[in-house]
C-alpha cells in the first residue's frame, strides 16, 4: 500500500524488476517459486497502481489486489519455502503450510461471496471485506507467512521472516495512526533480501530437481 499511483507503480517497476533476476539466477527448480515471489509482489503493486487511477470502488483491479494480497499470498509464501527448505527442515514446515491453505480456503470464501471495496483515505488505500473471525485469519495469515520463513532453518529466510515481520508491524501503526502506509517500501527491502538468498543458494547435483 503506497502513497500514490505513482508510487504504486514505480515500486511495482523495481520489484518486478528485482524478481527478474531472482529467477534468473535459479538453479534449482525447487527455489523457483520463492525466487519468483517479488515478481508477485511486483505485479501486486502495479494493481494497486491501477486501483489508485480508478478512485477505488469494486472494480476488477480492487478483486485482483485482494485476491494476490490474501488467499494467494497464503499459500504462496509457505509452499516456496517448503519447496526451497532442506530436507530436516520440511517435516515442520508442514504446519504453517496447512495453517495457510486453511487460511486461503477462508479468505477465499470471502472475496467469492462477499464484495470487496477500495477507498481512498489520504496517502492511503484502504481495503475492506467482510470476514468472519478476522483476528483469527490474521494470526493464520502471518503464521502462515512469516512463520513459515522463521522456521525454514535458512539463514536469509530467517532475516526475511523478521524484515516482513517488523513490515507488517510498522504498517499496522502506522495504519492506527492515519499516517502514510510503507508497505511497499518493505516489499522492496524483502525483494533485495530474497535475490541476496537467491546470490548464496549453492549448485549442486539436485540443480535440475
Amino acid at each position: 500500500m503506497c502513497w500514490s499511483a505513482t508510487a504504486d507503480l514505480a515500486a511495482g517497476v523495481g520489484i518486478g524488476a528485482v524478481g527478474v533476476a531472482c529467477v534468473a539466477r535459479v538453479r534449482r527448480v525447487r527455489d523457483l517459486p520463492l525466487a519468483a515471489l517479488p515478481l508477485v509482489l511486483g505485479a501486486h503493486q502495479i494493481v494497486e497502481s491501477v486501483v489508485w487511477d480508478s478512485g477505488g470502488g469494486t472494480g476488477p483491479a480492487t478483486v485482483a489486489w485482494a485476491v494476490i494480497a490474501l488467499p494467494l499470498v497464503a499459500v504462496w509464501v509457505p509452499a516456496g519455502v517448503m519447496c526451497a527448505a532442506s530436507p530436516h527442515a520440511r517435516r515442520r514446515l508442514t504446519v504453517p503450510l496447512a495453517i495457510g491453505l486453511v487460511t486461503a480456503a477462508a479468505l477465499a470464501y470471502a472475496l467469492v461471496t462477499r464484495p470487496v471495496r477500495a477507498e481512498v483515505r489520504g496517502h492511503t488505500l484502504g481495503y475492506f471485506v467482510h470476514l468472519n473471525h478476522p483476528e483469527l485469519l490474521v494470526a493464520g495469515y502471518l503464521l502462515a507467512t512469516v512463520g513459515s520463513l522463521l522456521v525454514s532453518a535458512d539463514r536469509g529466510l530467517l532475516l526475511l521472516g523478521v524484515l516482513m515481520g517488523a513490515g507488517a508491524l510498522n504498517c499496522w501503526v502506522l495504519w492506527e495512526l492515519e499516517f502514510v502506509s510503507t508497505w511497499c517500501a518493505f516489499a522492496a527491502v524483502g525483494s533485495v533480501a530474497m535475490f541476496g538468498w537467491m546470490r548464496r543458494r549453492p549448485v549442486g547435483p539436485d540443480a535440475a530437481r
